[in-house]
């Protein structure tokens, strides 16, 4: 039995579970592309602040990776998930990339690596942005890892028009050497990224976006969208040219966007899949075989948590994200780059720390159940 602290104050006992889910390791995956973003493990003897450039344990991060690719995952690598923009900046993104695309090719894993312009940090105009995506473009295709062109805050600042993102974007995709995935990250995320694609209006921006792919289909392997509106991204995969790919961002609808409909299916790069590795694997395996209703009935009880982690202010997941990394084991401590470690709060923690318990995901629940009262005691909770 253990107490947790209630959002309106008081605690209530919950009783942990005793056995974890069992999910083997596995091979590759072969219905659906499936990518996991994957978090930072930051160095917590490191002396920094959170201006300073981020302390990484490099190799807790590392073997992060190599647990996500053991179940037949793809690394989506120095994304969101890992921080970027938010305690992660570009050097020690490019440190990231690096070190992590040689990993890959050690053990046989699919990467994909972001490419942005957040080595912009002061003013911008369109000539930076380009230069900016340019370097990062050049860094990730030189490790051999798929390139994401990521969402701009640079770019949301300094384009007039849409006429900017399609002059931008057909740039960069002329240049490209093999064909990317383009990411459409909502405003939810990222509140910079407010009339993305030269509007504010959805339906005018998706013209842009759809714009760009249909001049060159032979440069986009797929697009992420992560909008969290299923309705939308079902529209805009039905709307893709032959051969590229929908890849959903949705950390609310993914069960049900993955699974697809008499039309068409979306691939997936969630964030949410970085704690739920193992079990999203093991819910695509059962789809390999054509078994829809057992993908679902895998994979449908983890959107309460999905949906916990990313609830306004949505940009803040990661902190769920790694607290649940360091509960079922993957790392020794709950700190985070930048310090974000405080952007939940402890109600916040304990409902994840429950839900993710109640689905079996972790390895061990005695070490879990340990973990979380050490940092309910550090908060004051009593026991």
């Amino acid at each position: 039995m253990i107490r947790l602290p209630e959002a309106g104050g008081g605690t209530r006992e919950y009783t942990p579970r005793a056995e974890p889910l069992a999910v083997p390791a596995g091979g590759a995956l072969t219905s659906r592309a499936v990518f996991s973003a994957a978090h930072v493990v930051a160095d917590p003897y490191a002396d920094t602040t959170p201006d300073s450039p981020a302390a990484v344990d490099w190799d807790a991060t590392l073997a992060f990776r190599r647990h996500l690719w053991s179940h037949g995952l793809g690394v989506a690598e120095a994304m969101d998930t890992a921080q970027r923009g938010m305690g992660l900046d570009w050097a020690g993104a490019a440190e990231l990339i690096r070190r992590s695309a040689a990993e890959a090719k050690a053990v046989g894993g699919r990467i994909a690596c972001g490419v942005g312009t957040d080595r912009l940090t002061g003013p911008a105009d369109l000539v930076d942005v380009r230069e900016a995506y340019e370097e990062q473009l050049a860094l990730v295709e030189e490790t051999g890892s798929q390139a994401v062109l990521m969402a701009s805050r640079a770019l949301a600042a300094a384009a007039g028009d849409r006429e900017d993102y399609l002059d931008l974007y057909g740039h960069l995709l002329r240049q490209a050497s093999e064909p990317v995935v383009l990411h459409w990250l909502g405003p939810m995320f990222d509140p910079a990224l407010e009339g993305y694609w030269g509007s504010a209006d959805l339906d005018a921006a998706t013209e842009t976006f759809l714009e760009v792919i249909a001049a060159h289909p032979d440069k986009v392997d797929g697009i992420k969208v992560s909008l969290l509106d299923a309705r939308r991204e079902v529209e805009l995969r039905r709307r893709l040219p032959e051969g590229v790919r929908c890849y959903t961002g949705d950390d609310f609808h993914y069960p049900e966007l993955i699974a697809g409909d008499e039309q068409g299916f979306s691939h997936a790069l969630l964030g949410i899949f970085d704690p739920l590795g193992p079990l999203a694997a093991e819910a695509v395996r059962t789809l390999d075989t054509g078994d829809v209703d057992g993908f679902r009935k895998i994979l449908d009880p983890t959107v309460a948590l999905s949906r916990h982690l990313f609830e306004p202010p949505t940009r803040f997941y990661k902190t769920g994200v790694v607290l649940l990394a360091w509960l079922a084991g993957h790392q020794d401590h709950f700190a985070m780059v930048g310090g974000l470690q405080s952007a939940r709060s402890l109600p916040h923690l304990a409902r994840a720390y429950e839900l993710a318990d109640g689905l079996g995901l972790f390895p061990d629940p005695a070490l879990a159940e340990a973990r979380m009262r050490s940092l309910l005691t550090v908060y004051g909770v009593p026991a």
